[in-house]
């Protein structure tokens, strides 16, 4: 059993940066994060796994990078120019199979918050 530690997350103005944090208890292919509004789904945001490959969504390329350190077993978001949009709960996830879809994820931390508000 592999535990998810996120941290980072609060509260910031639009424009403004964050970097969040996602620390697993061992070893894991897939680390991601997840954005969640509300009672939506949770949208994949970025992965990065354990043999260097990084992902970002198109959407968010040029905003948000994904770094991991695979010696300490975890995954920065550094997340810049934020917009309003960007609020909600952000998980990390961790998996196996090498695919990044939410239902593929073995493991979630519990959330972190960020608030994008003026």
């Amino acid at each position: 059993q592999v535990q998810l530690v996120e941290s980072g997350g609060g509260l910031v103005q639009p424009g403004g940066s964050l970097r969040l944090s996602c620390a697993a208890s061992g070893s894991i292919y897939v680390m991601a994060w997840y954005h969640q509004r509300g009672g939506n789904q949770r949208d994949l945001v970025a992965a990065a796994t354990s043999g260097g490959t990084t992902n970002v969504v198109d959407s968010l390329h040029g905003r948000f990078t994904i770094t991991r350190d695979n010696a300490k077993n975890t995954v920065y978001l550094q997340m810049n120019s934020l917009k309003p949009e960007d609020t909600g709960v952000y998980y990390c996830g961790g998996g196996y199979s090498g695919s990044y879809s939410p239902e593929a994820m073995n493991y979630w931390g519990k959330g972190t918050l960020v608030t994008v508000s003026s």
